[in-house]
C-alpha cells in the first residue's frame, strides 16, 4: 500500500514549485515553501540524521515545538532517516516534558518556537542532542539551518514499510500520566486515504486547492491527522500556521481556509467577538431583515476568515446548541466529530442528513462501532494504533477479544444511527443516595451559560453533587466587590435552579462553588487540549469540600 511518505516523495516531483506551507515571522510578514523546497529541506536533514548523528532505524525522535512548517520538514525528515516521531505539547511542564522524551527514550529532540522555553529546559535530560529550529528562542543547540547549510539532500525513493512506527503520540494526560499510542504508517496512511473517501462520498467536497489554518497543537492526534498528515497525502493542500494567539484572526482571515476545525471555547470566541463589535440587539435586528440579513451574514464570515470554507468542524468537547445554531443561520454548517488518539482521530462525524446537535455522528467509512452492555462505546477503525509503548497489559486490557477498542466513554445511539455521549466510565461517582451521576452531561448544561467558562461536578459520598466553576474572565474582577458578587451569586442560584429542574433527584446540584482562581495549564487543572484535569482539580480543593456542604445558600465563594 502507498502510505504519507510515498505521496509526499510524489508530491515533491509533480508539485515541486507548487505553494506548500506559508510560515508567519512576525509583524505580519510570512514566507512560503513550496513542495520542492519543503522536501529539499527534508532530506537534507534526514541526511544529517542518518549518516552525521548515525540515527538507528526506528530510533524515536522527538519534537518540542509550536506549529510550524519545519515541524512537517522535521517529521518528513525523521521517516525519511528511519525514525519515529514522538510530537510534545508545546505548553508541557519541564517535568512532562522530562518524562515523555525518558519513556519514549529518545534519541534527539528538535526544538522550535516556544513561550515559556526557560521553564521547560529543565526537563531536557542532560546530554540529549538537540537541534532548534528556525524562530526558536535562544539555547546554544546547533541550528537547523546549519545543518541544511552544510548536508547534501538524502538522495532516492525512500520507502518505509506499512507495519513500521511511524509515530508515538502521546494522550494529553487528563486522567494521568500521558500514555503513548503506537501508529504504523499503514494505519496513518488508511486514515488519511479514507479522509479523502469521506469528504466526496458524504459531502461531495473536492476542490482544486484545499486551504488549512494549523493552529491547534501538532502533538494533539486531531491536527496532525486532519491537517498534517492530510496534506501529506492530498497534495493541493496549502497549509497555513499561525503566529501568535493575538494574530489568530490575521492569520485566519490570511488563510481563508475551505476546510477549518476548532473547538468549542474558540467557536463560542469567535462568536462573542462579533457580538461585542456588531451589539446583541443591532445583530439580532438585521439577521432578521430580509434585506440585510444576506450581506450581514456575509460579511460576518469575511470578517472571521471563514467565507471560504466548505466544511467546518467542531469537536473534543460538546458545543452548546444556540452556537451551533449561530453559525448554521450565517450559513457556516458546522459538524460534529468523535473520535481519539488511540483510533488516529478517525470514528464517528455528522453528515448532512446526521447533524442533531448533541450528537457526533454516525461510524465513519471503515469503521465498525457498538455498545456494551454497560453502554460504553467500542470502536474498531482503520487507525487503530497497534498498542501502548512499553505497556503490553494496559494494551491488552484495553481492547476486547474481537479487537474493538473500550473507549472508556458510555454513549447512546439514537434511530438515525448518531451517537450520543453521556459520560465518561471513570468519572461515575456514588452520592449517599446510593445512585450514580455521569458529570459530564450536568457539566455541559453549566457551561452553556455565559457566565461559566468551565465546570466540574463532583460529590462522590456526599448528601448530593455540586459543580465547581471557574467565572467567565470579564466578570472576575467584579465578583471581588460586594455588589458584583451578589448580582453574579443571584444569577448562578438560578443557573442552579434551571439545571436542576432538567436533572433527576439524585443527580441535582446542592450548591455551585465559584473557584477563587481560573484553571490553566500552566497551574495543572488543564490539559494541553483544554480539557479539565479531573483529579487534579479534585486534589486542589479535596480540604475544604466538608466546608463547602456545611455553608447555606445555592452558591459557594471559595
Amino acid at each position: 500500500m502507498q502510505t504519507v511518505l510515498d505521496r509526499a516523495l510524489e508530491h515533491e516531483r509533480a508539485r515541486a514549485a507548487q505553494v506548500y506551507l506559508t510560515q508567519p515571522l512576525g509583524g505580519g510578514a510570512v514566507v512560503d515553501y513550496t513542495w520542492g523546497e519543503t522536501m529539499d529541506q527534508a532530506r537534507r536533514m534526514a541526511a544529517h540524521l542518518r549518516h552525521e548523528r548515525r540515527l538507528a532505524p526506528g530510533a524515536r525522535v522527538a519534537i518540542l515545538a509550536r506549529n510550524s512548517a519545519h515541524f512537517f520538514m522535521a517529521e518528513l525528515a525523521i521517516w525519511m532517516a528511519g525514525g519515529s516521531t514522538v510530537a510534545i505539547y508545546p505548553t508541557e511542564t519541564a517535568a512532562t516534558l522530562r518524562y515523555v522524551l525518558e519513556h519514549s527514550g529518545a534519541s534527539l529532540l528538535f526544538i522550535g518556537r516556544l513561550d515559556d522555553w526557560p521553564a521547560q529546559n529543565a526537563g531536557v535530560p542532560q546530554g540529549l542532542p538537540c537541534i532548534t529550529f528556525p524562530l526558536s528562542p535562544a539555547s546554544g543547540f546547533e541550528a537547523w539551518d546549519a545543518v541544511i547549510d552544510r548536508t547534501a539532500p538524502l538522495e532516492g525513493r525512500i520507502k518505509r514499510g506499512s507495519d513500521e512506527i511511524a509515530m508515538l503520540m502521546y494522550t494529553s494526560g487528563s486522567t494521568g500520566r500521558p500514555k503513548g499510542a503506537l501508529h504504523t504508517f499503514g494505519g496513518v496512511s488508511a486514515v488519511s486515504e479514507a479522509r479523502i473517501a469521506h469528504r466526496l462520498q458524504w459531502f461531495g467536497y473536492d476542490l482544486e486547492e484545499h486551504r488549512s489554518l494549523s493552529y491547534l497543537p501538532l502533538a494533539h492526534c486531531f491536527e496532525r491527522a486532519a491537517v498534517e498528515c492530510l496534506s501529506f497525502w492530498d497534495g493541493r493542500v496549502r497549509v497555513y500556521f499561525n503566529d501568535t494567539q493575538a494574530s489568530f484572526l490575521e492569520d485566519l482571515r490570511r488563510a481563508r481556509p475551505t476546510t477549518f476545525c476548532s473547538v468549542p471555547r474558540i467557536w463560542s470566541k469567535l462568536r462573542q467577538g462579533v457580538i461585542d463589535r456588531i451589539g446583541a440587539a443591532r445583530l439580532e435586528a438585521l439577521l432578521a431583515d430580509p434585506e440585510a440579513a444576506p450581506a450581514t451574514r456575509r460579511g460576518i464570515l469575511e470578517g472571521l476568515g471563514l467565507d471560504r470554507a466548505e466544511l467546518a468542524i467542531t469537536g473534543s468537547a460538546p458545543l452548546p446548541p444556540e452556537v451551533l445554531a449561530w453559525y448554521r443561520a450565517l450559513g457556516l454548517e458546522l459538524y460534529e466529530g468523535y473520535a481519539m488518539t488511540e483510533d488516529f482521530a478517525y470514528s464517528h462525524f455528522s453528515a448532512p442528513d446526521a447533524r442533531t446537535p448533541g450528537h457526533v455522528g454516525r461510524p465513519l467509512p471503515g469503521v465498525a462501532a457498538r455498545l456494551a452492555d454497560d453502554g460504553e462505546v467500542l470502536v474498531r477503525a482503520p487507525g487503530r494504533m497497534t498498542g501502548y509503548y512499553g505497556e503490553p497489559e494496559l494494551t491488552a486490557a484495553s481492547f476486547t477479544p474481537d479487537g474493538f477498542f473500550r473507549t472508556g466513554d458510555l454513549g447512546q445511539y439514537n434511530a438515525n444511527g448518531e451517537l450520543k455521549l453521556i459520560g465518561r466510565k471513570k468519572e461515575l461517582f456514588k452520592t449517599a443516595k446510593g445512585k450514580y451521576v455521569a458529570p459530564a452531561p450536568i457539566e455541559t448544561l453549566l457551561n452553556r451559560h455565559p457566565m461559566v467558562e468551565v465546570s466540574l461536578v463532583q460529590g462522590e459520598g456526599q448528601s448530593a453533587a455540586h459543580a465547581l466553576v471557574v467565572l467567565e474572565e470579564s466578570l472576575r474582577q467584579g465578583a471581588r466587590e460586594p455588589a458584583g458578587r451578589a448580582r453574579i451569586g443571584a444569577e448562578l442560584a438560578r443557573l442552579r435552579g434551571e439545571v436542576n429542574a432538567s436533572l433527576p433527584n439524585y443527580e441535582q446540584l446542592k450548591f455551585i462553588a465559584v473557584a477563587r482562581e481560573p484553571w490553566s495549564i500552566a497551574n495543572g487543572c488543564l490539559t494541553p487540549t483544554l480539557k479539565i484535569r479531573r483529579a487534579a482539580i479534585e486534589a486542589s480543593v479535596a480540604s475544604e469540600v466538608e466546608a463547602w456542604y456545611r455553608a447555606e445558600g445555592p452558591v459557594v465563594w471559595t
